[in-house]
């Protein structure tokens, strides 16, 4: 497993003895994740696990344009893969497993773009805070994708069939207020308050019996576990339908900066 020390694509911070701040931290690619990404993920994640200090977990990305734009469609593009990784395995699934599966809480400190598989993340975290900048979206059927298990499925849960079907089939941008309303964040702060709003959930939790929240949020998935058997369907299918011509030409579409012409494939 990746040491933080050795980390170059997240950052990974203990604060207060209390909690763990873990930061997307590739600005220039809108804090999209390449496979090191995803790996680092997963190392960090297991960290605030193991250690007995973090009773919850903040995720963030850095600077101010994006919280994660998910998988970083243009080095698909360029190679046609989302680059090496310690497995040789794409693990995307095993990280959202993972976020589930962590017996404290992860909280979303949701600073920009939450866009894609991005936006797969916050959803998946226990609670979102959002910056009055952030916006929130789907891209996977413009750049040829899908999350047909947790990410779309889950959200279902979450803001409701109408409004996740919106999301997914119209690809629209969605203000944080929206959000909030939907039901789709906790919380909009300005953006010079959002880490310290996320630290503030912290610290709450933290002050409360970890043996009760272990067993709170083990309560809560336990309704959906079952999608990580559809995630598991839908992932496979989509790790053919990525190398198709139809999943490339989003792709290529995004990398050059053109609309993607799907016409032949209906």
């Amino acid at each position: 497993m990746i040491k933080p020390e050795e980390f170059t694509d997240i950052t990974y911070a203990v604060e207060e003895d209390a909690f763990a701040i873990i930061t997307i931290n590739r600005p220039d690619r809108f804090n999209s994740f390449r496979g090191r990404t995803v790996d680092e993920l997963i190392a960090a994640f297991k960290t605030a696990w193991a250690d007995k200090r973090v009773a919850a977990v903040i995720l963030t990305g850095a600077g101010e344009k994006a919280f994660c734009a998910g998988g970083d469609v243009k080095e698909r593009a360029e190679t046609g893969h989302y680059g090496e990784t310690e497995s040789g395995l794409f693990e995307i699934q095993a990280l959202h497993q993972l976020i589930r599966d962590l017996p404290k809480p992860v909280i979303a400190a949701v600073n920009g773009v939450a866009v894609g598989g991005g936006h797969v993340l916050h959803v998946l975290c226990d609670l979102s805070i959002a910056s009055s900048t952030a916006r929130f979206g789907q891209a996977g059927p413009r750049v040829g994708s899908f999350d047909a298990g947790y990410g779309s499925a889950y959200l279902a849960r979450v803001v409701g069939e109408k409004r996740a079907r919106q999301i997914w089939f119209l690809l629209d941008l969605y203000d944080a207020e929206t959000a909030e309303r939907w039901g789709l964040v906790n919380d909009v702060v300005p953006p010079d308050q959002l880490l310290d709003k996320a630290r503030e959930y912290a610290r709450k939790i933290a002050s409360y019996s970890p043996t009760a929240i272990r067993f709170l949020k083990h309560s809560f998935n336990a309704d959906t576990d079952h999608l990580a058997g559809l995630g598991n369907v839908a992932f496979a299918g989509l790790d053919l339908f990525v190398h198709s011509d139809e999943g490339m030409e989003g792709a290529k579409a995004f990398a050059e900066k053109r609309p993607p012409d799907f016409s032949p494939y209906r």
